[in-house]
């Protein structure tokens, strides 16, 4: 009895999936004119998404990070040394930020994008190394290095997107050569954006962690390891 329901039970199923997979059509084939349309569209969100999401969710993290480091004392715990690891990192990415915001994105962009990354990557891996055995890093911090991480990467990856042209020149995988050139944008964001984005980043990178390394410094300006945790 049981095996005659199953049996049913499965002719049904079959019978349903076949009548689902006739339903199925392929999509229309776009021509020339919808196709370009569509990736002009895409682009453009793209640069919109860059501006007005990643950029400025960056500061949220970056400005939560620097609130465990204080409740965490830092001053009297890994001190001057791991203030200046933070201050190091958030320099590797703002300095490509302004580039891409305010320079043409070419092959400069990128490889500056590039290296800044890998610069970050390595002095994150000095920053958790040394402060780990000498002042708690909360959950609550970790989550924040978790976005403090992608975030750049993300972006990187928005960039070699939106100019997989350079990209590709770069590797010598195109007849064009890349463009090295520092120029402005010819098309530049809203001036009052690029203000209020730079009143941002100094108001909760900038002067947070320049306070946070001078009190580390008040405390003991010497840059070299302090004694880990018993």
């Amino acid at each position: 009895m049981k095996l005659t329901s199953f049996k049913r039970a499965f002719t049904r199923l079959a019978a349903g999936a076949a009548t689902f997979g006739t339903g199925l059509r392929h999509s229309k084939k776009l021509d020339g004119r919808q196709r370009r349309d569509r990736e002009r569209l895409a682009a453009r969100a793209m640069q919109a998404y860059l501006l007005y999401v990643l950029t400025p969710l960056w500061t949220i993290p970056g400005f939560g990070d620097y609130l465990c480091h204080r409740r965490s004392k830092i001053e009297s715990t890994s001190g001057t040394q791991e203030s200046i690891t933070h201050s190091l990192m958030m320099a590797s990415v703002a300095v490509p930020a302004l580039q891409a915001l305010l320079f043409e994105t070419n092959a400069l962009t990128l490889v500056v994008g590039a290296g800044a990354l890998i610069f970050h990557e390595l002095v994150v891996i000095w920053d958790i190394a040394y402060a780990a055995p000498r002042r708690h890093v909360s959950v609550t911090e970790q989550h924040f290095h978790s976005f403090l991480e992608v975030l750049p990467f993300a972006t990187l990856s928005f960039l070699l997107c939106l100019r997989a042209d350079q990209a590709l020149a770069i590797l010598g995988l195109r007849d064009e050569k890349p463009d090295f050139a520092l120029r402005f944008k010819a098309e530049p964001p809203p001036r009052a954006y690029v203000t209020g984005l730079l009143a941002l980043i100094t108001l909760s990178i900038g002067i947070p962690y320049a306070e946070e390394l001078l009190r580390c410094m008040r405390v003991n300006p010497s840059p070299l390891p302090r004694p880990k945790q018993q």
